[in-house]
């Protein structure tokens, strides 16, 4: 499933860091409840900007603190052998981009299992800090709001900290795929299954059910109700929808990746390339492309033999030049492409497409064109092989 965009924030252990723009309004959204429900309710002698202090400083410590989960995964993947290129912080949380699926379902167990360990141990280390700063939390268990009241901001941040934390790690343990608790659900399945696949279909059909059942306990609470645990109210009922809704869509788009890169596995570039091209000199002139028909879906620029670069109908519809320029002089240099060999696997050359926002690779032996990947050939042998599948 495609994030939001975002800006890329550098990189951390070799991994790059994308914050999406979506993580502002998580970040508006957890300050904001901090500062208008939490903080006040705790310390109602709190003045307004000590409380948006304290309350910026708790968000921002929390989603660095989903970093930090997500890190855990990247980390164990590394060691398991399972690079992670990405990982993307976005408005429900964060994700982890491995390069493939672990290789074994040990790999997988542990991978999942990393994250919210990881947050169990924040969550414990931060309410270990709360009592080493604040003191023991001591006073009458029936008045809870007063040792609330007498707690500082630093020991009141803490608190908060270490309990969501803790709260984020059980969360995540709810075996709906594609939470942690879903992978490792999935790794057990697998193990006992020995099929990642139809490991994957189960594990996503409690994701998708999961999904189903927070949406419909946040239209409860639009309703009205008073949920245990959840509360009620308009906001908190639309948050809950909209995170069953994520959950249920991502459960789907699992599987489906799942399928595109199993029917893609050993196939060979070779087998879906287009090897009828249209090959041109550097110096034929723009007019004679027009001369049979429309303009076509690309033409490869050859110079006795040898690749040199590739020109695009999209080039030729979106960059008008007069009739009589060189093909050469509107052409995009071979050494500038992006290019596959026809050995490479085709699920590999899909993820560089979709990565790269391109329509087509270029696939060469050499210096040599020996024939042209374009996604919608792609995408239409996985749907007739997905078709095959079904009607067997």
């Amino acid at each position: 499933m495609k994030l939001t965009a975002g800006f890329r924030l550098g990189r951390i252990f070799g991994i790059e860091l994308i914050l999406a723009w979506s993580l502002l309004l998580a970040f508006a959204l957890i300050a904001g409840s901090l500062a208008s429900i939490v903080f006040p309710r705790w310390h109602p002698d709190w003045s307004a900007g000590l409380i948006w202090a304290t309350s910026s400083i708790a968000a921002a410590l929390f989603l660095a603190s989903i970093l930090l989960h997500e890190l855990a995964h990247a980390v164990t993947g590394r060691w398991f052998g399972t690079p992670v290129r990405r990982i993307t912080l976005f408005l429900f949380g964060g994700m982890a981009q491995l390069d493939h699926e672990p290789r074994t379902w040990q790999a997988e167990l542990s991978i999942a299992a990393a994250g919210p360990a990881c947050s169990l141990a924040l969550g414990l280390l931060c309410l270990y800090a709360a009592e080493w700063i604040g003191g023991p939390f001591v006073g009458d268990p029936a008045q809870p709001q007063a040792i609330l009241a007498a707690m500082g901001p630093a020991t009141s941040l803490l608190l908060w900290l270490g309990s969501i934390n803790i709260i984020l790690a059980i969360f995540n343990l709810v075996p709906a795929f594609p939470l942690d608790g879903g992978r490792i659900l999935r790794a057990l399945m697998w193990g006992a299954s020995g099929d990642l696949l139809q490991a994957t279909r189960w594990a996503a059909l409690s994701g998708q059910a999961f999904g189903w059942v927070l949406a419909g306990a946040g239209f409860l609470m639009l309703l009205g109700t008073q949920l245990p645990y959840l509360g009620g109210g308009l906001i908190g009922g639309l948050w809950l929808m909209l995170i069953g809704w994520f959950l249920h869509q991502a459960a789907q788009v699992g599987t489906r990746q799942l399928l595109v890169r199993h029917s893609l596995q050993q196939v060979p570039v070779a087998e879906l390339m287009r090897t009828d091209l249209i090959r041109v000199d550097p110096h034929l002139q723009i007019k004679q492309l027009f001369d049979h028909g429309p303009a076509p879906a690309a033409v490869a620029v050859e110079d006795h033999g040898r690749f040199v670069g590739l020109v695009s109908g999209e080039d030729l519809s979106a960059h008008p030049a007069p009739p009589d320029t060189a093909v050469e002089d509107i052409m995009t240099p071979s050494e500038r492409l992006p290019a596959v060999t026809p050995q490479q696997e085709a699920f590999g050359a899909l993820q560089q497409m979709n990565g790269r926002g391109l329509s087509q690779l270029p696939v060469v032996d050499g210096d040599r064109l020996v024939g042209l990947l374009q996604r919608e050939d792609v995408l239409q042998w996985l749907l007739l092989r997905l078709r095959q599948a079904r009607a067997a």
